[in-house]
């Protein structure tokens, strides 16, 4: 890992989350312009050049400006965002969805997918150690520009109808984070393509196990998602009864 300046920091920082918000790629003037650095655009394109010399950043064919890669994501992940946390009457809401079907396990996680898509407009996955998938949120991703390709699009529905991709997923990530954020070739050749996985996992007091995330774009708003995915997780082990 690179010892990164404050100034490179910042830097990093504004492309990534220009990008997650515009999906397009980020020039200098951009960053000059809409944050706040206190440095000129000819700074800025040399750091960016350092940057992309440390494989955070990378050039896209189509535009001068500059893209997150995997690794400057990941990075902006564990180092950088500060998540956006939920308020308790978003939790009681969301609560709210699922509640009434606490005792019947399908129905329950086909309403947590359901809500967990709505909230995050995003698509949303839900599976059991029994080998279900319970999905929601289809439509959200189409409004997604990187799925306008419609063979990142077709992969990416083709891995849902497959339990055994997404046992695959699980077999690989090792370690005992609460939050799993598995971004591009993290996810292995069953979805390989620009895409971004946030899940947890959960366990109910009847010892059902499962996991449940969202998937989508590699630019996925990580710091709106993860708590959202981590209430969810809470809530199924706090709510499941009998099951």
């Amino acid at each position: 890992m690179h010892n990164l300046t404050q100034r490179q920091i910042e830097i990093l920082r504004s492309i990534i989350e220009e990008y997650i918000e515009t999906a397009e790629a980020v020039g200098s003037e951009t960053i000059e312009k809409k944050h706040n650095l206190s440095a000129s655009p000819a700074t800025i394109r040399n750091e960016m050049v350092r940057l992309a010399e440390y494989g955070y950043i990378k050039k896209t064919h189509s535009s001068a400006g500059r893209v997150p890669t995997a690794k400057g994501l990941k990075f902006y992940v564990r180092e950088l965002m500060k998540e956006k946390e939920l308020s308790t009457m978003e939790e009681v809401a969301l609560k709210e969805n699922v509640w009434d079907y606490r005792d019947r396990m399908q129905r329950f996680l086909k309403e947590a997918t359901r809500s967990l898509a709505a909230k995050t407009n995003s698509l949303a996955i839900a599976t059991t150690s029994e080998g279900d998938i319970f999905s929601s949120g289809y439509a959200n991703i189409l409004d997604k520009p990187e799925f306008l390709d419609i063979d990142v699009t077709k992969t990416l529905l083709e891995a849902l109808d497959e339990y055994d991709c997404f046992a695959g997923i699980f077999a690989n990530v090792h370690g005992d984070e609460e939050i799993h954020v598995l971004i591009e070739d993290e996810l292995g050749d069953g979805l390989r393509g620009p895409y971004g996985f946030i899940y947890t996992d959960y366990t109910t007091p009847m010892n059902v196990q499962g996991k449940i995330g969202v998937l989508g774009p590699a630019r996925l708003s990580y710091t709106s998602i993860i708590p959202i995915v981590r209430y969810f997780g809470a809530m199924i082990k706090e709510s499941a009864q009998g099951w």
